[in-house]
């Protein structure tokens, strides 16, 4: 087995949401939000990824399904995050090396942040290593908690914290790096002591510390990259951040894009050098365009359209695979 493998949790139902599909599986740019945690656990070296389904299940599985790195396991009950974990046990209580285990609602992660954190694990080997972040508002999120000289001493989660602990803004944006024999052992002796009557995954940290292992806890995640979705509001606010990421790469790489404020480019387009994108153009979905290319204003380019190097799509038009060659579609 691999080095390293990745838990990523998925099961949870959003009430905040109000639907009736699994959280993971509404989309940020024209993908899921689980498809850029899979995506960073691969780019960081990654080749195993256990991702524990709850609500909606067989309708995530069918959405990956295409995938052979991914193994599934069903969490029946929701239980908390120490106990999705331990659905894992019997795929990994063998397994020696290290556990990396994400939420599935974080689409804002970015695989640089996995990096810095495996470099960190590596340098000193610990039980755990995690990373934090630092927020203007915490509300919502666990605080880290140190001692004076730095040291993590464990992690409380909001509704747990005291007045005082509510002040602290390091938080747990759930990134972590486990021993995997240590997390399993650990996980044994968790209970579920606290308001929710869950099991959490960072009271195995607590017990870890309390133990005598060494933990590592690094400020690595970027605020915005801290951020879970759990309401249509939040998900907004992540497509319009991943919005920003895509456009930036496309014009780093020598696209146009005259107006980005009123453009729309989803995750999987691929534009090419000197084109340009006038405003209030919406690509949608996996598109292909050319070099040299100019579209729009007022543009739809529907997904499954390809265009050549050097094709013009004039205002206020609508293209689609069957439409792109027809008469009007092209100056």
């Amino acid at each position: 087995m691999a080095e390293r493998v990745a838990i990523i949790l998925a099961a949870g139902v959003s009430s905040r949401m109000n639907t009736q599909q699994a959280k993971v599986l509404h989309e940020v740019c024209g993908r899921p939000m689980l498809a850029y945690v899979l995506d960073a656990c691969r780019e960081a070296g990654v080749s195993k990824i256990y991702v524990v389904i709850g609500f909606s299940a067989e309708k995530v599985q069918e959405r990956f399904k295409d995938y052979d790195d991914i193994v599934w396991v069903r969490q029946a009950e929701q239980l908390g995050t120490a106990h999705a974990v331990m659905c894992c046990r019997e795929h990994l209580k063998d397994f020696q090396g290290q556990t990396l285990i994400l939420c599935g609602d974080g689409p804002l992660i970015r695989a640089e942040t996995l990096k810095t954190l495996i470099q960190k694990y590596k340098s000193g080997q610990p039980a755990v290593t995690l990373a934090t972040a630092v927020l203007d508002n915490p509300a919502g999120y666990g605080r880290i908690i140190r001692d004076a000289y730095g040291n993590i001493q464990g992690i409380v989660e909001d509704s747990d914290c005291t007045k005082e602990q509510l002040a602290i803004k390091e938080v747990n944006p759930s990134y972590y790096l486990f021993d995997n024999k240590i997390l399993f052992e650990t996980l044994e002796k968790v209970q579920p002591d606290n308001v929710k009557k869950e099991y959490y995954l960072t009271d195995a940290m607590s017990l870890i510390i309390e133990t005598g292992h060494t933990v590592f806890a690094i400020t690595a995640v970027r605020p915005e990259e801290a951020m879970g979705v759990n309401s249509r509001r939040e998900l907004s606010v992540a497509s319009k951040i991943m919005q920003q990421r895509i456009q930036q790469k496309l014009m780093d790489n020598g696209v146009t894009i005259v107006d980005p404020d009123n453009t729309w480019i989803d995750a999987g387009a691929e534009i090419r050098q000197d084109t340009v994108i006038e405003p209030f153009t919406y690509v949608h979905g996996r598109v292909k365009i050319g070099k040299d290319c100019r579209i729009g204003p007022f543009a739809y380019l529907r997904s499954g359209t390809v265009l050549k190097n050097g094709s013009h799509i004039s205002a206020g038009t609508v293209v689609s695979q069957e439409s792109i060659d027809k008469p009007g579609h092209k100056d």
